[in-house]
């Protein structure tokens, strides 16, 4: 199931985009084999809480054994994908970098994953996502007038610009390898993908639209009718009416004439309309407002928590939150016409399935009780 059932995939493990990155293909349909280190202490996670891991066998291996380096290039001659996040040079060092595999498998596609990527003077530097953020200039962003920058838990670094900027380049190389026959390495940095993110602000930015200062530009919760605002419960709801249709309609619901109040895009009157809208809604709760604009056309919504999320009708109705063993999984996304998503089930432990996936793999019987034997396949595995 999933347009990527044909789509072999080996995962070198790591932590943050990559496992996204390997659970998005996972659930786009791809046969994946997720290699991690043996385990030789607890887990910092119990398997089922790892929800990035799901939807393929973990396999341990010890990359540092020649055997283990041996097992990675025969799983390599028959995948179509390798994606791996260590910093440059740790792969080579292992003889399993993309020259080594890519002679075993020309049509290999190998795709890399960084922070800083695998070329320039911080490539060997360590980081994490409030890092590479910070220095390519999107934290500045983020936060209110007056305020410190507000570091957007790890959403933007490691996941929108590092995994989904993986994703999008295994998935035009297996594009590109469809004219050509061959296959090529994928540099991935979440520097660079996190920067492509605010492409729009740097156009606003040309254009004299927007300033370098937090909270004081139309999106930044410097305009009054995009902002957040308090109820009398203590609960918020989010405000996006920018265009004039939209913005009416949030006047009406307020109770509010327009020809009382300031222009709407008279910036130095923002700071008088927000004080408006902040007094309206603070005296009524969150779910008073939530029905009062329900249907108003007016861009206005509750802040849900993620419990709240999940029993909302309309993500009800899309199933956009489902059950896995009793918790919370978001469901694969995007949706297919014809090529159906499969739910996502609970992540697996170590080892259990890899039997029967390294058989669809074309491991031998024979291979396959030697890694049993060695611990690599857990025996406890049904499939084995």
């Amino acid at each position: 199931m999933g347009p990527l059932a044909s789509i072999k995939v080996l995962e070198i493990g790591g932590i943050g985009p990559v496992p996204f990155c390997g659970m998005m293909l996972a659930d786009l349909g791809a046969d994946i084999l997720r290699i991690e280190r043996p385990q030789t202490a607890p887990a910092p996670l119990a398997p089922w809480a790892d929800f990035p891991a799901r939807g393929r066998p973990i396999l341990p291996v010890d990359l540092k054994t020649a055997e283990g380096r041996a097992l990675i290039k025969e799983l390599a001659a028959s995948a179509d994908v390798l994606i791996e996040g260590f910093r440059p040079g740790v792969m080579e060092r292992l003889e399993l970098g993309p020259d080594a595999l890519q002679d075993v498998n020309p049509k290999l596609i190998y795709g890399r994953m960084t922070g800083w990527g695998q070329s320039g003077p911080m490539a060997m530097e360590p980081g994490h996502d409030i890092n590479y953020i910070a220095l390519n200039g999107v934290l500045s962003l983020l936060g209110r007038a007056g305020a410190a920058p507000t570091p957007p838990a790890n959403l933007i670094g490691d996941f929108g610009g590092g995994a989904l900027y993986l994703l999008t380049g295994v998935l035009s190389a297996l594009i590109e390898r469809g004219v050509s026959g061959r296959g090529q390495t994928v540099d991935a940095a979440m520097v660079d993908g996190s920067a492509s993110l605010v492409a729009a602000i740097l156009g606003f930015r040309a254009a004299g639209v927007w300033r370098d200062e937090r909270g004081v530009n139309l999106l930044d919760t410097g305009a009054p009718f995009y902002d957040v605002y308090e109820c009398a419960c203590g609960g918020h709801v989010a405000v996006g009416a920018i265009e004039p249709p939209f913005y009416a309609a949030l006047l009406e619901g307020l109770g509010l004439r327009a020809e009382d109040l300031p222009d709407q895009m008279d910036r130095s009157r923002w700071p008088v309309l927000k004080e408006r809208f902040a007094a309206c809604f603070a005296a009524r709760s969150r779910d008073e407002w939530a029905e009062r604009f329900a249907g108003a056309g007016a861009c206005v919504t509750p802040v849900l928590s993620l419990n709240e999320a999940k029993r909302h009708p309309h993500l009800e109705a899309r199933g956009v939150y489902v059950d896995v063993g009793g918790h919370d999984h978001a469901a694969p996304a995007p949706r297919f016409s014809r090529s159906p998503l499969k739910p996502p089930a609970a992540p697996l432990p170590l080892g259990e399935a890899c039997a029967d996936a390294l058989r669809r793999w074309g491991a031998s019987a024979d291979r396959i009780s030697r890694l049993i034997a060695e611990g690599a396949v857990s025996d406890g595995d049904p499939a084995s």
